[in-house]
C-alpha cells in the first residue's frame, strides 16, 4: 500500500506503534516515558494505539525518545539568505521593471 493513500487512522496507527518500538527498545515503559515527555500515561497509550492523540503528545514522546530527527523530516529548517530573497523578489514584481520610453528621432 502506498503511504500517499493511507487514511488519517492509518497515519496515527503507524505512528503510534514506530512511537512504542522506539519505547521498547529504550528499555522504558509507558509510565517512565510520559514522565520524560511530561504528558499523561493515558494520554501517551492514545499515541502508541494510534487512537487520536495530540500534537503535545507526539513531539513530547519524540522528544524524550532522542529522535527530534523524526520531526525534523517533517519541518527542515529552510535557510535562505536576504540576497536570495532580493534576486528572487527582484526577477518576478512587475514593479521593478524598468518601463522604456522611446527616444525621440
Amino acid at each position: 500500500m502506498q503511504s500517499d493513500y493511507l487514511t488519517v487512522e492509518e497515519w496515527e496507527g503507524r505512528l503510534g506503534a514506530q512511537i512504542r518500538t522506539a519505547r521498547v527498545a529504550a528499555q522504558l515503559d509507558q509510565a517512565s516515558l510520559a514522565k520524560l515527555a511530561n504528558v499523561s500515561v493515558d494520554a501517551l497509550s492514545r499515541l502508541e494505539r494510534g487512537k487520536g492523540s495530540s500534537l503535545k503528545t507526539l513531539v513530547g514522546a519524540v522528544r524524550a525518545l532522542g529522535r527530534t530527527d523524526w520531526l525534523e523530516t517533517l519541518a527542515p529548517h529552510i535557510v535562505v539568505s536576504p540576497m536570495q530573497m532580493l534576486k528572487a523578489k527582484g526577477a518576478h514584481d512587475p514593479r521593478n521593471r524598468r518601463v522604456r520610453h522611446p527616444r525621440p528621432s
